[in-house]
């Protein structure tokens, strides 16, 4: 039996397998399992509803000069890359890229930004894709998506991600957190960094200071204030824990300051009174209430004190 001829380079928005090869792309070179959901990947599974996860048919290699990058993903971060590309060179790339068609021959990758990369810097020509008909919205929420689940992402720039979601799809946090695969408190705890200043948001961006020394900072509510330990924290080199102590030291600090200076008038009367029973004294006031506390230091000054009470 003769067996089917495999095309070399699939035209553009066609499948790129031969019916008769299943899980096979058009080189001939395995890539899909057998079981299609684990072959796919988490992104995906995760990515398009069980309904819609493409069969072997749907897929075919795209040249890269085709493929353009996504408007949407953040920026790419280097480290990992090359690993990626010697994985590729050994393995291909085992994950199809999630792609939609933009003008005729040209696509805009939805979901897979960083394989796209790697394949490039491993000189491969062509690359597994899914072409999926997306518009602008739907591409932008994917390519949300499928960036926070990214298991290196800085927690800004997840942070950003769910708000983005939030804003630009009204989604709610719970909403979010169902479409991430994370907890509604985990989501609303990254949103609160966004409550930072802009230029500590950038020191968390750039690695200056860590999510752990950025939680800590939110303990502070005066900006300037968070600035000075933000400061500490890169000079110094302090820990999170040391970043900690030091928030908590200047809170207190901050509610000592935030005491009503004492009134003079009562400061005369404790004065006065203690001159008289010969020991230390304090009036407190609070509204149309007050307490006077009287130190004694042996039950013998007691003696005296009720003595001089009872005119003896």
């Amino acid at each position: 039996m003769v067996s089917p001829s495999l095309p070399t380079t699939p035209p553009h928005g066609e499948p790129g397998l031969t019916w008769g090869l299943p899980r096979k792309y058009c080189d001939g070179r395995s890539v899909l399992p057998k079981s299609k959901a684990k072959g796919l990947g988490r992104g995906l599974n995760a990515l398009l509803p069980e309904e819609e996860l493409p069969s072997e048919a749907e897929i075919f290699y795209c040249p890269l000069e085709a493929l353009k990058p996504s408007p949407y993903q953040p920026r790419l971060k280097k480290e990992g890359l090359e690993e990626l590309a010697e994985s590729i060179r050994e393995k291909g790339v085992l994950q199809p890229l999630l792609v939609r068609e933009i003008t005729p021959g040209l696509y805009e990758i939805v979901a897979g930004e960083r394989r796209f990369q790697a394949a490039r810097l491993a000189g491969l020509e062509k690359i597994p894709v899914i072409v999926k008909d997306l518009s602008p919205q739907e591409a932008l929420e994917l390519a949300l998506i499928e960036n926070l689940q990214r298991e290196d992402l800085n927690p800004i720039e997840e942070a950003r991600g769910y708000q983005r979601l939030m804003q630009e799809f009204g989604l709610t946090q719970e909403e979010v957190a169902q479409r991430v695969g994370k907890s509604r408190a985990a989501v609303a705890n990254t949103l609160r960094l966004l409550r930072l200043p802009e230029d500590i948001q950038e020191d968390l961006l750039e690695e200056r200071i860590s999510a752990g020394h950025a939680r800590a900072l939110l303990a502070l509510e005066d900006e300037s204030l968070m600035r000075r330990v933000r400061d500490e924290i890169v000079k110094r080199g302090l820990s999170v824990r040391q970043t900690e102590a030091l928030v908590k030291k200047l809170k207190e600090g901050g509610k000592e300051a935030r005491k009503p200076p004492p009134d003079p008038d009562l400061l005369a009367l404790e004065r006065e009174f203690a001159e008289i029973i010969g020991t230390k004294v304090r009036f407190t006031w609070r509204g149309r209430k007050g307490k006077l506390t009287i130190e004694f230091y042996s039950p013998e000054q007691v003696e005296a004190f009720l003595a001089r009470l009872r005119g003896e």
